[in-house]
């Protein structure tokens, strides 16, 4: 199966929704399902992920697995606007075990161009933190847009860089819940994806 050099990702988890249908492209179905990837912290992360039929066949809710693909973005354009839809694109799948699964794989490695100026910020406990937007070339001239986190050393490296930089980056993608203000004392729930880059390298052109 074609892979994308630019886009790996590696990550071992436990299906928690029944796989669903979600489109057809070119004859093929494509099911989605969600996806509880474990944090060594002891905490979990729930991602969204779609796969074609002919691979998501005899797999359900429950099954742990092991899935080599992408981190893909795409527009979504029901409701008000469009939103940035982040999913992984499961290129393999196989079974694992839980004790596989407790060892926290969960590894995307990205070869990106920064697409849009850095934001350096400081949390409320002091901890250094620069946002991003990798933009990351797939075939059909496509690109896929992923939000990002570095923090620390790689907050302040990246917080310098200018639109167009390129970096290749390994990390781990996280899921963020937060509350959306849609009203005057009216709030919703809402869960962002985002990837945490844990080490970067700045590619000379």
């Amino acid at each position: 199966m074609d892979t994308n050099i630019n886009n790996k990702l590696e990550i071992i988890g436990e299906i928690i929704s029944e796989p669903t249908f979600s489109h057809e492209s070119h004859a093929e179905e494509f099911y989605k399902f969600q996806l509880k990837s474990p944090r060594l912290s002891e905490s979990y992360d729930i991602l969204e992920a779609i796969s074609e039929k002919s691979i998501i066949d005899g797999f359900s809710k429950d099954d742990v697995v092991h899935i080599t693909g992408e981190f893909r973005s795409f527009n979504n354009y029901s409701g008000e606007g469009s939103k940035l839809v982040l999913t992984i694109f499961v290129n393999e799948m196989i079974y694992a075990s839980k004790e596989e699964c407790m060892s926290s794989v969960n590894n995307l490695e990205l070869n990106a161009f920064l697409c849009k100026k850095p934001i350096y910020r400081k949390t409320p406990f002091g901890r250094e933190i620069t946002d991003l937007l990798l933009a990351v070339n797939r075939k059909f001239n496509k690109s896929d847009y992923i939000p990002a986190i570095a923090w620390g050393r790689n907050a302040r490296l990246t917080a310098k860089l200018e639109i167009g930089a390129h970096i290749r980056a390994n990390g781990r993608i996280q899921s963020r819940n937060y509350k959306k203000k849609i009203g005057e004392e009216l709030y919703e729930d809402r869960v962002a994806y985002e990837y945490s880059i844990s080490n970067l390298e700045v590619l000379e052109e």
